[in-house]
């Protein structure tokens, strides 16, 4: 760790998810095939391509930090916890991408001490980058240039929500809104929605269904430099290094 300052380590992972943001639109556009795994979810060749020049990049830049990825995982590899290492998800929302939709993601993330401490995400299909962490704010990159983002408070007449789009019915998420003021409800899919709260399009992201490590850490490093929080339903942290790599119940907020 020494030999990268966190300044170092964040543009690393950005310009990464940056590259796979590329080689997904590249597949994309000239066609692939879905496959599934052996846990029944769906795996393209948009995945594999862009974990493999993910882990390229990050295993010659950082040998000294250990990378948990998702495709690496699900093929049988297993990395041991340390106090610090990378979390990889090449393609956060196969599902959404294999069926021509454009909410899916690429995340990477540094976990320091069970913390999200920072972290990259692309959203190929916006041709948007969002990248902070802890002490160094959080960024957009589009068509319009580079800007600072934030939460913003809650407005006056209610909260705007996202929840997923595949537990669009679970019975949990109207009990877990019950008696708070929503101005409005979407769903959609992937960790499209953390950065939504982020930039303060959005007020609210509960996610009462499964989801793994891979998935959250950089977003959440991201929503966290923006003066977000996201924590398990009774308020304390969402800390990493966990068995099996799978995440508790959680919400992410805005200034609420």
């Amino acid at each position: 760790m020494n030999a990268h300052t966190e300044s170092e380590l964040l543009a690393l992972a950005t310009s990464l998810v940056e590259e796979a943001a590329d080689l997904i639109r590249a597949i994309r556009a000239k066609g692939f095939e879905t496959q599934t795994k052996t846990d029944s979810s769906p795996v393209t060749e948009a995945d594999t391509a862009a974990e493999a020049h993910i882990l390229r990049g990050l295993r010659a830049a950082t040998p000294d930090i250990p990378v948990v990825a998702e495709e690496e995982v699900a093929a049988g590899l297993q990395t041991a916890v340390a106090p610090t290492y990378w979390l990889v998800d090449p393609l956060d929302g196969t599902r959404e991408f294999a069926a021509g939709r454009d909410d899916f993601t690429v995340n990477i993330g540094l976990v320091r001490d069970g913390r999200a401490f920072l972290g990259a995400m692309a959203l190929p299909a916006y041709h948007q980058i969002y990248w902070g962490g802890v002490g160094l704010g959080a960024f957009r990159r589009d068509s319009q240039g580079e800007q600072t983002i934030h939460v913003r408070k809650a407005p006056a007449d209610g909260l705007s929500v996202l929840a997923s789009r595949h537990h669009a019915d679970d019975a949990r998420l109207a009990e877990y809104l019950n008696g708070r003021q929503i101005a409005s409800l979407g769903n959609i899919g992937s960790a499209v929605k953390f950065v939504r709260v982020a930039e303060g399009l959005v007020d609210l992201y509960p996610r009462l269904g499964p989801t793994m490590e891979w998935d959250t850490a950089a977003p959440q490093a991201i929503v966290e430099a923006a003066g977000g929080q996201v924590t398990q339903l009774d308020g304390t942290p969402l800390v990493y290094g966990k068995s099996g790599w799978k995440n508790p119940p959680f919400v992410c907020t805005g200034s609420l």
